[in-house]
């Protein structure tokens, strides 16, 4: 494996940063996750520019344009001579000392992995993903907003733990408002009497397959409405939806020990799973020409 960092391409065991670099000691920085997908790079446009909204957020400079970006998330995938696989650009602070100043940070990294990926999810886009709300709470708009896809990734991490020992495959997100926001990977949709229903972006990350999804709802004609959801509207939804990146579009059959719809993916989340799949196979920027 071929890593890229701040200009060169090595090896796996000799890709390294430095102990003091912010990313590490206090979670400084920003990412993103990108698929490609049989040669072609999905929707790379749309993370870059986000990759470049979150790090402006945090005041951290990107030290190389957009287009260089491409170039080097491009070059990465040919070094590894992937075609199906996951790309994850990162943007460190950089090194300083070990206090929390981030003027002392001259220099940001910039590092490039991609790695051979397949679905994330395995079998259960058939069977479909058991979830479970979480105590955890998202992190307010107000202290982190959700939409910087930072490196401090802790809330996401507490609540996929509490997933872990309830026996989810995927946790549930509320806000400190009450209102449902998010998986801790993915976007989410509930599905009622023909209607998709996802909570506004304020509370939860813009998901580039999120937009992708929306397009596609629209185009297929299917009703959709943006508002707040509650517990009530999860529970009883006819079908519940998660989008990622890494996750793709992925039907939840089951939450909190209770049976979303009939237990199997529904109608609505498999005809959007298919035409997910379309959209991957004929859009994207050529790695290889």
């Amino acid at each position: 494996m071929i890593i890229y960092i701040d200009g060169e391409f090595v090896p796996k065991e000799k890709a390294k940063i430095s102990v003091f670099d912010h990313g590490l000691l206090y979670g400084d920085g920003v990412f993103e996750g990108i698929r490609a997908y049989n040669g072609r790079v999905f929707r790379l446009k749309e993370h870059l520019d986000r990759l470049y909204d979150s790090a402006k957020t945090i005041d951290l400079t990107v030290p190389i344009s957009k287009d260089e970006f491409q170039k080097v998330i491009l070059e990465t995938i040919r070094k590894n001579k992937l075609k199906d696989c996951y790309v994850r650009p990162i943007v460190t602070r950089g090194v300083g000392d070990l206090g929390l100043d981030p003027k002392k940070c001259p220099k940001p990294s910039v590092i490039v992995i991609a790695v051979e990926w397949g679905a994330m999810y395995g079998d259960l886009y058939e069977k479909g993903l058991r979830a479970v709300t979480v105590s955890i709470r998202r992190n307010p708009a107000e202290a982190l907003p959700p939409n910087v896809k930072s490196l401090n990734y802790l809330n996401n991490i507490l609540a996929k733990i509490e997933a872990n020992y309830k026996g989810g495959d995927e946790a549930i997100f509320f806000d400190t408002n009450g209102y449902l926001s998010e998986g801790s990977g993915d976007n989410i949709y509930v599905v009622k009497n023909g209607e998709i229903v996802t909570p506004p972006t304020l509370n939860n990350l813009r998901g580039v397959t999120r937009i992708v999804l929306l397009e596609t709802v629209k185009s297929l004609g299917i009703p959709l409405n943006e508002q707040n959801l509650g517990y009530y509207d999860l529970y009883s939804a006819d079908e519940v939806i998660v989008t990622g990146t890494a996750a793709e579009v992925a039907p939840v059959t089951w939450i909190d020990g209770r049976t979303i719809g009939n237990g199997k993916p529904g109608p609505i989340t498999r005809q959007l799973m298919a035409a997910f799949k379309t959209v991957t196979e004929r859009e994207g920027i050529l790695v290889y020409k």
